[in-house]
């Protein structure tokens, strides 16, 4: 990418620090954008390995976007720039191969779109983003419903923010080869400012909850361990499976059915890996439905006890934590000013979520970041996130 079109990416827009996408796309491409569509990622506040599980869970949309600059062409090609990589994609409509890394989820999206019978044309995109990559904070369904967005506005589709999500996650699952489930996509798609979002992922109904940690001066701090995650090369679909044996077993078509006292009544049907694997999801499931009443109540303290619970939970029945992970959330218990703490995401590797005093950022800095790195040797990354809203597709 030459020199020239990089030099005036850096510019303040939706969020700090952004590149200047519209400037950079008309330099880019000879033409100006007719759009912007920016998606947020999310950090899950509690609710881990309960989507596919079709339960309950309560992430937020963070201030950390992936946004896409589109014009429409006259052809089926799709030409793609990515200017966090300085790398280039381009395919036809018509025929669509998967590719590894980020060119394989826009690709996937325009695959989902096309084989849900979707009226698409070519396009010209120019992507960037500052959702961290390889954290758990879904960069994936960032990117993936941003180009939704994008590939249906500059058609004039106005698709709804589900039916985005619901294609966004096809291109994850069937595409790309990743069984996630949809909370990822919703909260991209669907979350609002100010409010977490409890979905229902079985039925897919959600509401949105105020938060109340700004009344409180409390902030939503996630720490990056600078342990990378890749679903596709990890445990992740072993535990699907497991799930999947546990729900068999105890006779019921998902664990969302069952409840810790059910499990362990029926314990004895059940091997010991997948029996814990089942006392998780069913302890979990019942943790978020609770933290949401606290949410409701206003009670951060009571919110950040369950989120303790739940680490140890994700710890020691469904083992997908790992030391560096453990190391995180051990340190923030014993500091100033936190009042919870655990892994967010799938896991082995990525962050964690915690939530901290205003007044004691600094000291959490200090009494988790920096003796977390003396102990590792990683150079852990500290964010500090507001909840956001969800997809924005805006015109140029």
């Amino acid at each position: 990418m030459p020199a020239s079109f990089r030099a005036i990416y850096w510019a303040r827009t939706m969020t700090a620090d952004r590149p200047c996408l519209p400037e950079a796309f008309t330099e880019g491409f000879g033409r100006p954008p007719q759009l912007v569509a920016e998606a947020p990622g999310r950090v899950n506040l509690i609710g881990e390995h309960t989507d596919y599980n079709e339960g309950f869970v309560l992430p937020v949309a963070i201030d950390r976007t992936v946004a896409v600059a589109a014009a429409a062409r006259d052809d089926s090609l799709v030409s793609v720039r990515s200017l966090d990589y300085g790398e280039d994609d381009e395919f036809w409509l018509d025929e669509i191969p998967p590719i590894p890394g980020w060119r394989g989820y826009v690709r996937g999206v325009a695959w989902a779109m096309r084989e849900d019978g979707q009226r698409l044309r070519g396009a010209d995109l120019l992507v960037s983003g500052d959702v961290p990559q390889g954290a758990g904070l879904s960069s994936s369904a960032a990117i993936e419903v941003a180009v939704a967005g994008a590939l249906a506005a500059v058609v004039g589709l106005e698709l709804p923010r589900r039916q985005i999500a619901r294609l966004a996650r096809r291109a994850e699952n069937d595409f790309v080869g990743v069984p996630c489930g949809i909370m990822d996509q919703f909260a991209s798609a669907l979350s609002r400012a100010g409010h977490a979002l409890l979905i229902d992922c079985r039925s897919e109904t959600v509401e949105h909850i105020p938060l109340p940690f700004e009344r409180d001066a409390v902030e939503i701090v996630v720490v990056d361990s600078k342990v990378p995650r890749r679903l596709g090369e990890t445990a992740y679909s072993v535990r699907q499976q497991e799930c999947r044996e546990a729900a068999k077993l105890l006779g019921v078509a998902s664990l969302r059915d069952v409840d810790g006292a059910i499990v362990g009544r029926r314990r004895d049907r059940l091997p010991d890996a997948v029996y814990r694997r089942a006392r998780h999801v069913a302890s979990e499931n019942a943790r978020v439905l609770a933290a949401a009443d606290a949410l409701r109540d206003g009670d951060a303290d009571r919110f950040g006890t369950m989120m303790y619970e739940s680490h140890g939970s994700l710890r020691d029945d469904f083992e997908v934590s790992c030391p560096e992970l453990d190391l995180l959330v051990e340190l923030a218990s014993k500091s100033d000013g936190v009042a919870g703490a655990r892994l967010t995401g799938a896991g082995f590797g990525g962050c964690t979520v915690n939530l901290v005093r205003g007044d004691s950022i600094d000291s959490f800095r200090a009494q988790v970041i920096e003796k977390y790195q003396k102990k590792t040797g990683l150079g852990a990354e500290m964010h500090v996130c507001r909840a956001a809203g969800g997809l924005k597709v805006t015109d140029v």
